[in-house]
């Protein structure tokens, strides 16, 4: 819930939960003492799961709070979710943990679609290093959903380049908070920029491989 939202639902005398789904961990933070001023409960709750999942209730919850928070808002997370992690009490971890998740996928993305490219330039077919990957140590789950859709050819998006954007530059921005070196999410967000500036950034994250130039994709 944003704070305009719970804002509105406290003028009108509503008696207000707030659930927090974005993963900045200073927002949720400054969210929480804003909320605290009105006697209302939060928790800082990112999601992972595609829109099929959210539909059917079987995303992936990584929440911090309280007991008391946790405790009212079961019902919501029962909901939504078909598994929840509690991660601690202190807002602003979840959407840490939701910031490393998605440091991961982006990198996976990128690294796929560079794997890929070389597999054209190489002259192997890509059905074939897709089933090859898919079957060996190599494989991980963007790597399998995204990378088919390469072989496809088909980019229409279950995410978008645009978003790895945002949430790559959450996590560089995470990381400098905490002095941390992040060499391949940073090579990952140049990638994933790069695309977006080639005009690619509506497109399903996995067109990050239209940046290799000198190969014919699918």
């Amino acid at each position: 819930m944003e704070m305009g939202a719970a804002t509105s639902c406290i003028r009108a005398g509503l008696n207000t939960w707030g659930v927090d789904l974005n993963p900045a961990a200073q927002d949720t933070q400054q969210i929480e003492q804003r909320l605290a001023q009105h006697q209302l409960l939060m928790l800082d709750a990112p999601v992972s799961g595609v829109a099929a999942k959210a539909a059917t209730g079987e995303m992936t919850v990584m929440a911090s709070g309280s007991d008391a928070a946790f405790a009212r808002l079961q019902p919501v997370l029962d909901a939504v979710a078909a598994k929840v992690y509690r991660v601690g009490r202190e807002i602003g971890l979840g959407s840490t943990v939701k910031i490393i998740h998605q440091l991961l996928a982006g990198v996976h993305i990128a690294v796929g679609a560079e794997a890929m490219a070389m597999a054209v330039r190489a002259g192997i077919p890509l059905e074939t290093v897709c089933d090859v990957v898919t079957n060996a140590a190599g494989n991980s789950w963007m790597f399998e959903n995204r990378m088919r859709q390469v072989v496809d050819g088909d980019y229409s998006p279950k995410s978008a380049v645009d978003i790895f954007v945002k949430d790559l530059n959450l996590v560089a921005e995470t990381a400098k908070l905490l002095r941390f070196p992040l060499p391949l999410a940073l090579t990952s967000l140049n990638m994933f920029t790069g695309a977006s500036n080639a005009g690619y950034g509506r497109e399903d994250d996995s067109a990050v491989i239209k940046i290799f130039s000198g190969i014919a994709l699918p």
